[in-house]
């Protein structure tokens, strides 16, 4: 295999750094970089694009009256409180830094990405969360939808007591739990149809052994929309 062809290079040091490289293949690529220069330049790459995601940004609280008055202006009464999933509160509470985070993001896109390159979501603290949980995570999500991988922009520090649930959110309807999140290094969930019916991922932090409803229980301490 002609590993200085630019194409494959590229392909092969994306997913080595966004953690969907594993097992046999992933210890291969490693064994490979010492004598592959063009390997080493673009992992060297994909390490400049994703750094930028690893800074922490601050969560923006808009002002509480902000959203009934909203409500009044436009629908002339307020509306029924839904539950988290279905409101909007979770994710205007870091909409702010949202912003400067999309212009990272079209910066990373604008780059040429490999062919079936994963989908990359990157999953900011909530306002809840940002008193109880400072690490941010990304979600590489495999181009057949089978394979997520979680990571950790930092360290993460939990009580024994408690534990980091993963959720797929739908535009409607109830969250689907996708299991229990690994407090350090990488979380893989293998499971079909992983982007079906699913608007968001996001986090919660619930009892040891996860939630005993089958719904969140606990705050939500991190999220991120497709």
């Amino acid at each position: 295999m002609d590993y200085s062809r630019p194409d494959l290079a590229e392909k092969l040091a994306a997913e080595y750094a966004l953690g969907t490289l594993r097992g046999a293949a992933q210890r291969r690529f490693e064994q490979l970089l010492p004598a592959h220069p063009a390997l080493r330049e673009a992992l060297r790459r994909w390490d400049r694009r994703l750094q930028p995601l690893a800074t922490p940004l601050e969560p923006v609280e808009p002002p509480a009256a902000l959203w009934p008055a909203l409500q009044r202006r436009l629908f002339g009464e307020p509306l029924p409180a839904p539950r988290w999933w279905q409101r909007l509160g979770p994710w205007r509470a870091f909409g702010g830094s949202m912003a400067t985070l999309a212009l990272g993001l079209a910066l990373l896109l604008s780059q040429p990405l490999p062919a079936q390159a994963p989908l990359v979501i990157v999953m900011q603290s909530t306002a809840d969360g940002a008193g109880l949980l400072k690490a941010g995570f990304v979600a590489s999500v495999s181009a057949d939808g089978r394979a997520l991988v979680l990571k950790p922009l930092g360290e993460v520090r939990l009580d024994a007591s408690r534990a980091l649930e993963l959720w797929a959110v739908p535009a409607a309807g109830a969250p689907r739990s996708l299991g229990l999140v690994a407090g350090q290094g990488a979380t893989t969930v293998l499971r079909a149809n992983l982007l079906r019916d699913t608007s968001a991922f996001a986090l919660s932090l619930e009892p040891r052994g996860g939630s005993p409803t089958g719904a969140p229980t606990g705050p939500i301490v991190s999220a991120g929309s497709i």
